[in-house]
C-alpha cells in the first residue's frame, strides 16, 4: 500500500501490473500533441487506426457548432469556466448518461466515465483536462452496513460508471467478494435499499444537507474510493476524460483542444469565486466548497494518471468489467509497440508499475 496506509482492512495485497506503455495499450494521445488533427483517422481503446463514421450517421462537417457535454456536478465547473462559445453547445447530464449520449452519437464531445474509454469503439482523448485525484476524492464513496469482506449486496449510484468499477475492483481484489448490484436511483435515499453496501457519488456524496449517514442510513465502514485506490497503488486516479467520438472534423477538435485547457486554467485561477457561488447549493460552507475543489481534486491528465488508467483498464478486463486492451500497433512502422523497459520506465509508484510513453507519438 502507500505510504501512510491505515490498518489493514480486508487485504492490501499489491495490485498486479501489466507491462507496457499505457500510451501504447490504450491509444491514448501523446504529449504535448493531444488531438489527431486528420478528419479521417482516428484511434481509440480498440487500438484500431483506420477511416471511420459518425456514430449516427450525421456528417461532422467543418464549421458545425460542436455538442459538448459535461458533468452536472460540482467537480466539473472548474472545467467548463467560460466554455460555453458560440462554436460550443455545452449541455450537463449525469456521467452515465454522457456516456451513453456520446455512443449514440448526441454528442460530439464529452466528459465520459474512464472505463468507457474501454468499453466504447473509436474514442479519441482530446485534451489533457481531466476529473481525478491524488488521494480522498470526498464525492465518491461507498458507506457499508457491514464488514466489507461480507458484503453480498451492493446499490450503486444511477449516475455511475466508472465507480463502479473502481468499487467491484477493490471488493474483488483487497477482500475477495463479488457482489450482487442494484441501481439506486438519482433523488433516491439510501433508506431506501436494504443492500449491504451502498455507493454514492458527485453532489450526493460529499456530505451537505447531511450526506447519505443522514439519510436514514446506518453505516459500520466509509470508503472514500480515491483513497482506497491511491493507497492500494500508489498511483492517482482518474474518474472522467473528454473523448471525442469517431468522424469529428480534426479541425474542430484542434481548437476544442485549446477551449477546454484555457477553460480549466481558468477556472484553477476562480476555484474562490467558483466556492462562493456554489457551495450554499450543495449545502457547505465556502470553506469547505474550496477545499473540496481544491485540495481533493486534481485536473490534469499527466504521466502517472496515465500510468493508472492502464492498471484500472487491466483490472477492470481481469474481472469482465471491460474488454482486454490489445497491443496496439505503430502507426508508422506497424511495429508492436514496445514493452517493459524498452518502453521506458515510469518514475514514481510501487515496483512494477506500467512503463513510461513511448518516445515517438502514438495517433
Amino acid at each position: 500500500p502507500g505510504a501512510g496506509c491505515p490498518a489493514v482492512v480486508c487485504g492490501y495485497r499489491q495490485p498486479r501490473r501489466a507491462v507496457g506503455s499505457v500510451e501504447a495499450r490504450l491509444s491514448l494521445p501523446a504529449r504535448p500533441a493531444m488531438v489527431d488533427r486528420s478528419p479521417t483517422s482516428v484511434t481509440g481503446p480498440s487500438g484500431a487506426f483506420g477511416p471511420v463514421a459518425p456514430a449516427d450517421g450525421r456528417r461532422a462537417t467543418p464549421g458545425r457548432r460542436l455538442v459538448v457535454g459535461a458533468v452536472s456536478y460540482l467537480n466539473t465547473r472548474p472545467l467548463v469556466h467560460g466554455l460555453a462559445s458560440p462554436t460550443i453547445d455545452l449541455r450537463f447530464d449525469l456521467p452515465s448518461r454522457l456516456a451513453d449520449g456520446l455512443a449514440a452519437g448526441r454528442f460530439d464531445v464529452a466528459l465520459i466515465p474512464t472505463i468507457e474509454l474501454f468499453r466504447g469503439i473509436g474514442y479519441t482523448v482530446v485534451s489533457d483536462a481531466c476529473i481525478g485525484c491524488r488521494g480522498p476524492v470526498m464525492s465518491v464513496k461507498v458507506f457499508f452496513r457491514t464488514a466489507p469482506e461480507r458484503v453480498q449486496t451492493m446499490a450503486i449510484d444511477e449516475g455511475s460508471r466508472t465507480s463502479v468499477a473502481l468499487a467491484s475492483i477493490l471488493l474483488a481484489e483487497r477482500c475477495g467478494v463479488r457482489p450482487r448490484t442494484e441501481i439506486l436511483p438519482i433523488g433516491g435515499r439510501v433508506s431506501d435499499t436494504a443492500a449491504d453496501a451502498v455507493l454514492v457519488i458527485g453532489d450526493r456524496a460529499l456530505g451537505g444537507h447531511g450526506g447519505p449517514a443522514g439519510d436514514g442510513g446506518s453505516f459500520q465502514l466509509v470508503w472514500d474510493l480515491g483513497d482506497e485506490w491511491c493507497r492500494w497503488t500508489g498511483l492517482p486516479f482518474v474518474f472522467a476524460v473528454w473523448a471525442a467520438r469517431p468522424g469529428i472534423d480534426g479541425t474542430a477538435l484542434a481548437a476544442l483542444e485549446v477551449a477546454l485547457a484555457a477553460a480549466r486554467d481558468r477556472g484553477r485561477r476562480a476555484l474562490a469565486g467558483i466556492a462562493a457561488t456554489e457551495a450554499a447549493a450543495h449545502g457547505l460552507t465556502v470553506a469547505q466548497c474550496l477545499g473540496y475543489l481544491h485540495d481533493n481534486l486534481h485536473y490534469d491528465l499527466g504521466t502517472r494518471e496515465r500510468q493508472a488508467l492502464g492498471l484500472f483498464a487491466d483490472r477492470a478486463a481481469a474481472l469482465g468489467l471491460a474488454p482486454p486492451v490489445p497491443a496496439v500497433r505503430g502507426p508508422s512502422t506497424g511495429a508492436p509497440a514496445a514493452s517493459g523497459s524498452a518502453a521506458g520506465t515510469a518514475t514514481g509508484g510501487p515496483a512494477g508499475a506500467p512503463a513510461g510513453p513511448p518516445a515517438g507519438p502514438w495517433r
